[in-house]
């Protein structure tokens, strides 16, 4: 019940290594959208959870339940025969679909170091930035304050390994809305950044400000979603 209408999709990179990074604001329908509308294979870093059924039962349970209290845990028990092949495919399926699993409790170093591996493969690599949902209480509800480790694996890259990756930022809208909603999601692609460009005389302060530049250009392409009439 859902129509994807795309701006910018020109400015996707057509092959090597390439970043994309942008708001997550959908859970798993964020991944599922980029599946979509990407043409090159993605590989992409996802809750370790998600790897296991128990695991993913249980976060599915959490998810249902902060979004509609206790009608969420018997959504949940009534819709157990359609959840549980789905839940069994996705947990089987995900890692051969380049799903790379993340601890969110520890030290993200592994999840890092394939990122950089894939990257060094000439593959596109997905990072969202956000919890995969709307934080009500935010400055910006939609695009969360980024997290450094695309401005870190970029840094390595350059440093290590003389490759000055793309990275492609990207705005979603529309997402958030539950399935079964019918509404017209919305994605906004930019043109590439480079690492190059935010060079600095030490580490830190080149990585705090790749990260902010990726964060501004994220938020200003949500607000040319707001504002601009999409067809």
């Amino acid at each position: 019940g859902k129509k994807i209408v795309t701006r910018g999709s020109k400015n996707f990179v057509k092959e090597g290594p390439n970043i994309i990074v942008g708001n997550h604001i959908g859970t798993f329908k964020d991944v599922a959208l980029l599946f979509k509308i990407v043409s090159r294979p993605i590989f992409f870093t996802a809750n370790k959870m998600i790897f296991t059924k128990k695991d993913f039962n249980f976060l599915i349970r959490k998810h249902f339940k902060r979004h509609m209290k206790d009608f969420g845990l018997f959504l949940d028990l009534i819709l157990k025969p359609v959840k549980a092949p789905l839940v069994n495919f996705i947990s089987t399926n995900i890692a051969k679909v380049g799903g790379m699993p993340v601890d969110l409790g520890k030290k993200k170093s592994l999840a890092i170091k394939n990122c950089q591996d894939n990257l060094k493969e000439g593959r596109v690599v997905i990072l969202l930035q956000g919890r995969g949902r709307v934080m009500d209480g935010d400055s910006n509800p939609y695009v969360c304050t980024f997290r450094k480790g695309a401005s870190v694996i970029s840094y390595n890259l350059y440093k290590k390994e003389g490759i000055s990756v793309p990275v492609t930022p990207l705005a979603i809208f529309g997402t958030h809305l539950p399935f079964l909603v019918p509404t017209k999601i919305r994605v906004n692609i930019g043109e590439p950044i480079y690492i190059t460009d935010y060079l600095e005389d030490g580490f830190a302060e080149t990585i705090a400000g790749f990260r902010t530049a990726m964060e501004k250009r994220v938020k200003a392409l949500f607000y040319e979603i707001i504002h601009l009439n999409y067809s």
